[in-house]
């Protein structure tokens, strides 16, 4: 089986990914692990596993269903090919809550301060 050459590398950011994930039934977690690893491998990532969030900084959501269950993961961009991955939910409902994308912004802000 030959090496897929990795166009991105994503990396989480304290535990903040690690605490939604460890939460999630098997069967969830291998799908999220099958979409991480999609969007490190592809060249060009449908929006229907990432896409950017109007209206925020630079900031995406990884979008991942497993049956009729919808979760997103936050995440966004470090050198164009470093993707940090911020919080994790699952949806209940069409619109993405807003406290959880003020959740991802804030870590995102905490981790470019850090960089700094």
């Amino acid at each position: 089986m030959s090496e897929n050459k990795k166009n991105r590398t994503v990396i989480f950011y304290k535990d903040y990914f690690e605490k939604f994930f460890m939460k999630q039934r098997e069967k969830v977690k291998n799908k999220i692990i099958w979409t991480l690893n999609l969007i490190e491998e592809l060249q060009k990532v449908p929006e229907t596993y990432l896409k950017h969030l109007k209206g925020t900084d630079g900031l995406y959501e990884i979008r991942i269903q497993s049956g009729s269950d919808i979760f997103r993961i936050f995440c966004f961009f470090d050198k164009g090919r470093l993707i940090v991955l911020t919080n994790g939910f699952q949806k209940k409902s069409q619109k993405t809550p807003k406290k959880e994308i003020e959740k991802a912004i804030k870590i995102k802000e905490e981790y470019e301060q850090e960089r700094s």
